[in-house]
């Protein structure tokens, strides 16, 4: 079996990864995999359940089906037999309250990484987006980006997602609660974040959207990556 083509986007939280990522695959005609979107599906599953043991929340997901499947050039999260889109649950507020503490049980980590070794390689190659994609889960990925920003600046772009032209002191809180999510991140034991040493920087934060995600297609298409 052909290795898969792999392209990791790693990056901290709020640096635009997953709307990047999924940019990069269209014009690359590859398909797109927003990883988190496991963490939340293992977290809503959790919640639904109420489970706390990481195991029992393994075992709760293989009997009921959670896995990846390809919808519309992407790998999305289902469940059950008659695989269910789970998207809306996986995002509210209570699974991104709870998410982080989900990803960080390395028996969660392990059980995505299989999963997502095995879609991948089904689907003969991806862009995917994390924070360990390239040093952890693909350590052979073809194309890695570390794709970052000042914590000002993503603070200011998720504000702005959320509605409206946000004040400096709102801008200023939101970028302190980022800061400190980015030390939580690069302190843990298991997968810290992290640029790998063969990942490109990739820092937008005087970047447009369109010159990041044109940046990334530069630097595949500049490799002579065999593409979608």
């Amino acid at each position: 079996m052909p290795t898969p083509t792999v392209i990791a986007i790693d990056g901290p939280s709020a640096s635009g990864k997953s709307s990047t990522a999924a940019a990069v695959a269209a014009q690359l005609d590859m398909i797109h995999v927003d990883t988190g979107a496991l963490y939340r599906a293992l977290t809503w599953l959790a919640l639904e359940r109420g489970l706390e043991d990481a195991a029992a929340i393994v075992d709760a997901a293989d009997a009921g089906s959670l896995h990846l499947t390809p919808r519309d050039r992407r790998l999305i999260v289902v469940a059950g037999e008659n695989e269910d889109d789970i998207e809306e649950g996986i995002r509210s507020e209570r699974v991104t309250a709870g998410v982080s503490a989900v990803a960080a049980m390395p028996e969660i980590r392990s059980w995505v990484n299989r999963r997502l070794r095995v879609a991948v390689r089904a689907s003969g190659g991806a862009v995917l987006d994390g924070r360990d994609i390239g040093t952890v889960v693909f350590p052979d990925a073809a194309l890695k980006v570390f794709l970052t920003a000042s914590a000002e600046a993503r603070a200011r772009r998720r504000l702005v997602q959320r509605g409206g032209a946000p004040e400096p002191e709102e801008v200023r809180l939101e970028a302190e609660l980022l800061a400190a999510r980015d030390r939580v991140d690069a302190a843990r034991k298991e997968a810290p974040l992290r640029q790998g040493h063969d990942a490109i920087l990739v820092d937008t934060t005087d970047m447009s959207f369109e010159a990041q995600v044109a940046r990334i297609v530069e630097l595949a298409r500049d490799r002579g990556l065999p593409l979608g």
